[in-house]
């Protein structure tokens, strides 16, 4: 690593005449990797020039951009990788300093509101009707039905401080708090429109800690009882609901609409909305790179189905 007195002398040879002395001050602060990102922040503030300015941010942005990659390669190999953590990675992409102990905190909060309310000889409608009453109600969350394409609604910190997501992205934090208080609610990859299970409980699982960080709860396991609609005020519905969807939308039912998908799947899904919401806004870099974390998830760069408006893609 070089010291801070060469990584000085390096920024400013960034302006150099010779395009390539320029390009090679590039490569080698490309290859410094996070380490160089406060030196070029702080330049980047002390520099007048517009052109050299951008190039600055252009580095820092690519040094981020191939860190999310890494990041998001390992996670994709652990054996069930946190969905929690899949998703802060996506939400880094646009906010790379984001504070991902305040995103907890708030999840750790509406958890609570909920624990609150629970005793464990519910039945799961009650615990439902319970779950749906804190989140709704009191937190106030609802579908983005205004700006249904807008990027925002795919980053967890700006769902959490707005209130207002997609399909995808209320389901995900609605999952996150049920999982930790041990409700075996899992995502659903239904085409045009993410819905949630709810499947049979294991006795074993209500015995851990209701407030773990890690809930021990296996998507693969038990039958799904009923089906939930997190856009639409947790609606309940039953997999005969989910047939006739299907059968509106003129797709074939096949095994994996009705049945729980693991957090890759998730974490894919959620960048394929990404995707389409930044070709909605003629943002062709962002869509490239989107793609680039989708190939690290094993998706082929060019496929994605798109989540349908509200009006077009609710069963209820």
């Amino acid at each position: 690593m070089l010291n801070e007195k060469e990584i000085i002398s390096l920024i400013a040879l960034l302006d150099d005449d010779d395009d390539e002395v320029a390009q090679h001050v590039e490569k080698k602060l490309l290859s410094l990797g996070s380490d160089v990102i406060p030196f070029l922040e702080s330049e980047w503030g002390i520099i007048q020039n517009i052109e050299q300015q951008q190039k600055i941010e252009d580095i820092i942005h690519r040094i981020q951009f191939s860190f999310i990659l890494n990041e998001l390669k390992k996670w994709s190999i652990i054996d069930d990788p946190d969905l929690l953590e899949g998703i802060l990675l996506i939400a880094r992409y646009r906010y790379p300093d984001l504070d991902k102990q305040k995103v907890i905190n708030e999840i750790d909060r509406i958890r609570l509101d909920i624990w609150l309310e629970l005793h464990y000889d519910l039945t799961a409608f009650e615990k439902i009707r319970i779950l749906n009453h804190v989140f709704y109600t009191i937190h106030g969350f609802k579908g983005n039905t205004d700006n249904y394409h807008d990027s925002q609604n795919s980053f967890i910190n700006n769902v959490l401080d707005s209130k207002k997501g997609n399909p995808i992205m209320l389901a995900i934090i609605y999952m996150l708090v049920a999982q930790r208080l041990q409700i075996p609610i899992f995502g659903v990859n239904l085409p045009q429109h993410f819905v949630l299970a709810y499947k049979e409980e294991n006795q074993t699982q209500l015995l851990n800690d209701p407030f773990s960080n890690k809930p021990k709860l296996d998507y693969k396991q038990g039958k799904v009882l009923f089906y939930i609609n997190a856009f639409n005020n947790g609606a309940v519905f039953s997999k005969a609901n989910l047939e006739q969807f299907l059968i509106q939308i003129k797709i074939e039912p096949k095994y994996e609409f009705f049945e729980a998908c693991s957090n890759v799947d998730i974490v894919k899904r959620v960048l394929r909305n990404l995707v389409v919401a930044y070709e909605k806004s003629n943002k062709q870099n962002k869509v490239h790179e989107v793609h680039e974390m989708l190939a690290i998830l094993g998706e082929p760069p060019l496929h994605h189905f798109e989540d349908t408006t509200p009006e077009d893609g609710d069963e209820e």
